[in-house]
């Protein structure tokens, strides 16, 4: 049994006091190296053997699901734990632990029989528009047990694609515990962090943004060129010298073959790209390698070398473990704080020689979402829109907004500029029934899945689209694509001006062709504003240039990682 760390121990007991005390959903938050399984361990521990329960721990995606069987094991080895997953092909439904795929049990709570407990690991990866499957679950499950409450466990409270993960409207509703990598640096659980800017970075104003992150075509061709490749891996060469461990993550394959043969040149040794495509065998390999593992090279014993640099493309974030890793590379923007967060965490585990962590940032992340144990996720409501960081333009050591001195190098910094009026003025109507028109760019956009919350189940679902068009204004539109009549009328127009594609039946469809590029980026909307009434509404949309058809092989929906048996 594993001894539980003090803080372990005090989000244990938080989340007994919030059940004691609320009626709503509480969320553990600890960092990435923090040890998140063991308290999970620990609820199913007290629940089973002291209060005789039953609890179901969910996650999404089979791989989650294989670690999480695997893990509670290993920390709770008397604990019997079953999984149910289609994608594993396991069906187990009597084990006073279940590890399950949500795909494959929101439509079985009958099956599964009553639980007191659901834990949602990982519960940063709960896309929006997949609560929906849970709250199913939830409603079926509560028939069968009234009594059942939901925890959810995350490193991050706020989504990798959009905003905070806890609100009264969520699934999950209120964080009973969180403690910040710096606590836990300061008290020694997670090793130390040093970060630096590159010298030599791309101009990030101009990329769109979709789906919450940065649209990938064009901050390859930002990122992707000789000038900046050639001078970051100079500076990478330069500064890793006395590193042992060093994880870069790179904007696309080509990038990263990019980075591969120009670094490879200066440091004079291999340096490896993992992406997406490179096949399970020879990725493992690699990560064994990369971690100091020993991996043969032939049948005489000999061991192939350590791997000091590791490239990869979207692949080594969340559940990628690497104590070892004592530098991280930032060659690429994000527009999420959730990938960001999880980019720089590879870093926070603790190994024995390593001192601390670099961060090299080439991407202004740490400038465009603040210091990883302070990240700033809510858009300011007010003030001047400054950034949480900022550079010292001497030694590019990467500080507080609100230091004054570089602490490295002594740097003085300017005055900050006194708030300016707003360049026009509001363009609001002043008496009722005013019309206003007002055009506006669009800065993202989001399309998902919407369900009204008393809807009957027959009731069509419509798409809802999310237009960015300020630093925390969106305007929406829903498309009926499932009605019938004049709805499904003005949703086949929609549809006819922005894809190639055949107009779908289903919304999943719909949200799927979107999020694979095969609609039309919306560059400007008209919104007009009626004086006195609650809503605006879109009247126009300026559209980019109409995409090729999306090639059905890549519309795999992130609730479509099982198939149901």
């Amino acid at each position: 049994m594993i001894q539980l760390r003090h803080y372990q121990q005090a989000a244990v007991q938080a989340v007994y006091d919030h059940l004691r005390t609320r009626d709503d959903h509480p969320c553990v938050v600890i960092p990435t190296g923090g040890g998140k399984t063991a308290v999970i361990a620990q609820l199913c521990r007290d629940a089973v053997q002291h209060w005789n329960g039953r609890v179901l721990v969910l996650a999404h995606v089979k791989e989650l699901l294989e670690q999480s069987a695997t893990t509670l094991r290993r920390c709770a080895p008397n604990l019997p734990v079953g999984v149910y997953s289609a994608g594993l092909r396991s069906r187990d439904t009597q084990a006073p632990v279940i590890v399950a795929g949500i795909q494959s049990v929101y439509k079985r709570a009958d099956e599964l029989d009553a639980f007191d407990l659901i834990l949602v690991d990982e519960a940063h990866l709960l896309p929006p528009d997949g609560e929906g499957m849970y709250q199913t679950f939830l409603s079926d499950a509560r028939l069968i047990n009234p009594q059942l409450r939901l925890i959810g466990l995350t490193a991050t409270p706020y989504r990798l694609k959009s905003g905070l993960l806890c609100g009264t409207d969520h699934l999950l509703n209120h964080i009973c515990f969180e403690i910040g990598v710096k606590e836990l640096i300061v008290q020694g659980f997670l090793s130390a962090l040093k970060t630096k800017a590159g010298r030599k970075k791309a101009n990030y104003q101009d990329l769109h943004v979709r789906q919450g992150e940065f649209i990938s075509s064009e901050v390859e061709s930002l990122v992707d060129t000789d000038e900046l490749v050639g001078a970051a891996c100079r500076e990478i060469a330069a500064a890793t010298a006395d590193r042992h461990s060093v994880l870069i993550f790179a904007a696309s394959v080509a990038h990263a073959q990019h980075i591969q043969t120009t670094l490879q040149a200066l440091v004079n040794q291999e340096c490896a790209v993992v992406t997406g495509e490179t096949p399970p065998a020879i990725r493992d390999q690699l990560i064994d390698r990369f971690k100091g593992r020993a991996v043969p090279s032939n049948l005489f014993g000999d061991s192939l070398p350590p791997l000091k640099y590791l490239i990869n493309v979207n692949v080594l974030t969340t559940g990628f473990d690497a104590p070892n890793v004592d530098c991280v590379v930032l060659l690429r923007p994000t527009a999420s704080p959730g990938l960001y967060y999880q980019m720089v965490g590879r870093g926070f585990r603790l190994h024995p020689g390593k001192q601390d962590c670099l961060v090299l940032d080439y991407g202004d992340n740490i400038l465009r979402h603040g210091p990883v144990d302070a990240i700033q996720v809510v858009a300011r409501k007010s003030g001047s829109g400054d950034a949480p960081a900022k550079e010292c333009p001497k030694c590019q050591t990467l500080v507080h907004a609100a230091f004054t001195i570089c602490p490295e190098c002594g740097f003085n910094f300017p005055p900050p500029e006194k708030n300016k009026h707003a360049e026009q003025a509001s363009n609001a109507g002043i008496l009722s029934g005013e019309i206003t028109d007002t055009e506006y760019d669009v800065q993202e956009v989001a399309y998902h899945i919407h369900v009204k919350r008393v809807a009957s189940e027959n009731t069509p679902r419509t798409m809802r689209v999310d237009y960015r068009i300020g630093l925390d204004h969106w305007q929406s539109e829903w498309v009926c694509l499932e009605h019938q009549g004049f709805a499904r009328q003005k949703a086949i127009s929609w549809w006819r001006q922005r894809s190639p594609d055949p107009v779908p039946d289903l919304v999943e469809r719909a949200v799927q062709i979107a999020n694979a590029g095969g609609l039309a980026y919306p560059v400007k909307i008209t919104v007009r504003d009626i004086a006195g009434e609650k809503y605006s509404r879109i009247i126009s949309c300026e559209l980019g240039p109409l995409p090729d058809p999306v090639d059905p092989e890549h519309l795999i929906a992130w609730d479509e990682e099982e198939v149901p048996f």
